[in-house]
């Protein structure tokens, strides 16, 4: 039984999921959750994902909510192409750059958050756009520090990792808020070789089925 895919076509943490799916060239059946008529919130969407947020991956009887854990269960139950170094301390610092990403970038980002400041807050456009330039500038910045030197193209060599799967996604936020990723040379040419993937394309946004209702 193929592996299920609780997906929305603009989140960025379930971007990530696809594109690994598809690195790995592993099927799965997509059960598309509408976030903008705010399923996620159902009693129906909540019984299956307490969490309440997308991606959530239906294995069997078992439901694994979030990217970054969903990532790591393919990795390990698929693991050719490696998404992760063999080395442990590569691995580690591969590690260190998506969670980077995951963790300190995108959730300051994130649908939720920006509805908060406008809403609650008060803040106006402008003011949102500021936050999310800061948070998102911050970030590359110290991503670009931590990969400059690399032989490339990826982030950490020739070939594609997690770090490089969660740069993809941001780098559409990033452009939304404002940042240009050329601005970070590295990360432009991460992302540059990543974006060439047909397996990447595949994951984009646009492509998904429930692009059609935005």
């Amino acid at each position: 039984m193929k592996p299920v895919l609780y997906d929305f076509f603009r989140s960025t943490a379930a971007w990530r999921v696809r594109i690994a799916f598809n690195l790995k060239g592993v099927a799965y059946d997509r059960h598309g959750v509408w976030i903008r008529g705010e399923e996620h919130k159902s009693a129906t969407y909540r019984a299956a994902n307490p969490q309440g947020l997308v991606p959530a991956l239906g294995v069997g009887e078992t439901i694994l909510p979030q990217s970054i854990a969903i990532i790591d269960w393919l990795e390990e139950t698929y693991p050719t192409p490696p998404l992760l170094p063999a080395d442990p301390l590569d691995r580690a610092l591969v590690r260190s750059v998506a969670l980077l990403v995951a963790c300190d970038i995108h959730p300051l980002n994130n649908r939720r958050v920006l509805e908060y400041l406008k809403g609650e807050l008060g803040l106006d456009e402008a003011a949102v756009k500021a936050w999310e330039r800061t948070w998102v500038a911050e970030g590359f910045r110290g991503i670009e520090a931590q990969c400059a030197g690399g032989q490339g193209p990826f982030l950490f060599g020739a070939t594609p990792t997690m770090a490089d799967i969660c740069l993809v996604p941001q780098v559409g936020n990033a452009a939304r808020a404002g940042v240009d990723v050329n601005d970070y040379p590295t990360l432009a040419r991460a992302h540059a070789a990543m974006t060439a993937l047909p397996e990447v394309q595949a994951a984009h946004p646009d492509r998904q089925p429930d692009a059609a209702k935005a």
